[in-house]
């Protein structure tokens, strides 16, 4: 008994790091479970894995896109700053970066 349980074990995390691997490449949960069905997971084991990792995929999303905004805030801002503080140069890149950033961000917000 303890032979299958070693051999069920890698099986299940490899499901587990697949199914996370589609869901942070942007699949939807519908997809990602009828591929795990596609692999002979069980129905209700595809949709508890594509359940349990939803939350925290999200979160991660948003985390990033919450630190892409603030990010390209600064730079955009900054290199505003810098421009109308008549030093001579325009900060076109800071401010372009910045906002193109910053916009990045916010359509990944969700």
């Amino acid at each position: 008994m303890e032979v299958s349980q070693t051999i069920d074990q890698p099986v299940d995390d490899y499901l587990y790091q697949y199914a996370a691997n589609l869901l942070a490449s942007g699949k939807k949960g519908a997809e990602v479970e009828h591929l795990l069905l596609l692999k002979g997971v069980p129905a209700a084991s595809a949709t508890a894995v594509v359940n349990e990792l939803e939350g925290p995929i999200r979160a991660a999303k948003n985390a990033q896109a919450k630190k892409d905004m603030l990010h390209g805030g600064l730079w955009c801002i900054g290199g505003a700053a810098l421009t109308m503080a008549h030093i001579g140069f325009v900060f076109w890149g800071a401010i372009i970066f910045g906002g193109v950033q910053f916009i990045k961000g916010v359509t990944n917000l969700k």
